[in-house]
């Protein structure tokens, strides 16, 4: 979009028409480092009334320390297995997973049962019904 200046607008101008500029457009355009301004700046270096040479303070940089070498300890709070449990929502289904879970947890006595997870859902078999599904981690 056109940017037009107000300054200049009149009710019974052209806008079809390019706007006249006074200036010579193959003319190049002047830097600002021109000697005509009034004002002057010192390319010197500036000096800070110390001696001619500075001096750099040397830093010590401290040695990293060596670190032994430390044994890896596994954690005994790790998740390292999943066993998953479901069956139909009705009251016999309910009792026959208690006896798996209960048998599984015999069978292992190593297990250290980490977390757990509970939910129901739709499992689909011969038909699509709503199963409870219990997660072990352990």
């Amino acid at each position: 979009m056109d940017n037009f200046d107000n300054s200049n607008f009149s009710s019974n101008a052209n806008f079809d028409q390019p706007i006249p500029l006074g200036e010579d457009l193959d003319k190049p355009i002047p830097f600002d480092d021109d000697d005509t301004s009034d004002a002057s700046v010192s390319h010197s270096p500036l000096s800070l009334g110390g001696s001619g040479t500075a001096q750099v303070p040397k830093i010590e940089v401290p040695k990293p320390a060596v670190k032994k070498v430390e044994e890896k300890v596994v954690s005994t709070n790790r998740i390292t297995g999943v066993r998953t449990f479901f069956t139909k929502l009705h009251p016999g289904a309910l009792d026959f997973l208690d006896e798996q879970i209960t048998k599984w947890l015999k069978e292992n006595p190593g297990v250290m049962i980490k977390r757990t997870n509970t939910v129901t859902g739709m499992i689909q078999a011969k038909k699509t019904e709503p199963n409870i599904i219990i997660t072990v981690w352990y």
